[in-house]
């Protein structure tokens, strides 16, 4: 499984700091918002053809604030590869539909109960500011829905890694 990022706009380091919180592979293939537009899932396919050889036959996209635009965008209109899931943190306001499971990670509660979000997202709480959500998962704390009125509380890491591992195992 590829594992693609596609952050917002704001300083790489942010997503450096994201990557780090949650202890991800080196191999994975991260969008450059330097280079292209975030919010443009044409930029975000044109992206993607550039390293075709390097994606495997199932995907799973991890998107950020105007990254979310662009991702789901691309995620709807990719062929030849399997999305296994979509993973939206702070892609407030943007319709999330697919035929792949989506999950989404919300920087407070307002924004996760005023946004679709399902079984299997998270919140945090207290909320945190919408970037320190993206670039500190490890020390965000809040709550993990898996079903409705079924909450864990944990951090916004331990809910990705879990995600994570279980596209894994699939």
């Amino acid at each position: 499984m590829t594992v693609i990022i596609i952050p917002g706009i704001h300083p790489p380091e942010l997503t450096q700091k994201f990557l780090q919180g949650i202890k991800a592979p080196e191999n994975w293939l991260i969008f450059p918002t330097e280079e292209y537009f975030a919010y443009s899932a044409i930029d975000v396919l044109n992206f993607l053809d550039k390293y075709a050889k390097k994606i495997s036959p199932s995907v799973l996209f991890i998107s950020f604030s105007a990254g979310v635009v662009g991702a789901i965008g691309a995620a709807i209109q990719l062929t030849g590869s399997k999305v296994k899931a979509f993973i939206a943190v702070d892609g407030w306001g943007v319709p999330l539909i697919g035929n792949f499971p989506i999950h989404r990670l919300s920087h407070d509660h307002f924004t996760h109960w005023s946004t679709f979000s399902g079984a299997d997202s998270f919140y945090a709480e207290p909320g945190v500011e919408h970037r320190y959500l993206w670039s500190n998962p490890q020390t965000t704390v809040g709550w993990w829905v898996k079903s409705p009125g079924l909450k864990i509380n944990c951090t916004a890491a331990e809910f990705f890694r879990s995600l994570l591992s279980k596209y894994e195992e699939m």
